[in-house]
């Protein structure tokens, strides 16, 4: 029997640029952006209210998993900057991990502290970690904008030689 999809969802930043990088790692199956973790239901690109840029991803646990994404997730935004990537300010670009269950709460909080004890960031990370709550899906001209749009905006990039050593016990 072949494994169930799993399901992650993140905030940081711009929801393009990180939908366009996301979607390439092995083992991701599918994905889609929109706006999360905020007080507006059925939120719009003009009326989201609190909630952050996102994405939603669908992985295959035998192709990747949850600490791998989270790993990369940490390598292509800036965690330490509170509600801002690159050139985008306000709450809808702060850094989130909305987790499914305890388990990727675990993981989400082990991953971060290995970020902070690292010293790649030049800050301690604010990333949040919440319970997933409603996707809001984004328009479609959000959705898949850097595949039509290759020269379009985004203040996501993949740091060469970045790699997340885990955090030695003692």
């Amino acid at each position: 029997m072949a494994a169930q999809t799993q399901r992650a969802v993140l905030a940081g930043g711009c929801f393009w640029g990180m939908e366009d990088l996301i979607r390439r790692l092995p083992g991701v199956t599918a994905t889609r952006v929109g706006y999360t973790g905020g007080d507006v239901p059925n939120a719009t690109y003009r009326n989201h209210g609190t909630h952050a840029e996102a994405i939603e991803i669908l992985f295959d646990p035998a192709g990747t998993d949850f600490r791998t994404i989270l790993e990369f997730f940490f390598q292509i935004h800036d965690p330490s900057t509170k509600n801002r990537q690159g050139n985008d300010l306000g709450l809808s670009y702060r850094s989130a991990i909305y987790y499914v269950d305890d388990e990727q709460k675990r993981i989400a909080e082990d991953t971060i502290a290995d970020v902070n004890a690292s010293g790649l960031w030049p800050g301690e990370v604010v990333t949040e970690v919440e319970p997933v709550g409603p996707f809001w899906e984004a328009e479609p001209e959000h959705q898949d904008y850097l595949l039509r749009y290759p020269d379009g905006y985004t203040c996501h990039f993949p740091r060469p030689g970045w790699r997340l050593p885990a955090r030695t016990e003692g």
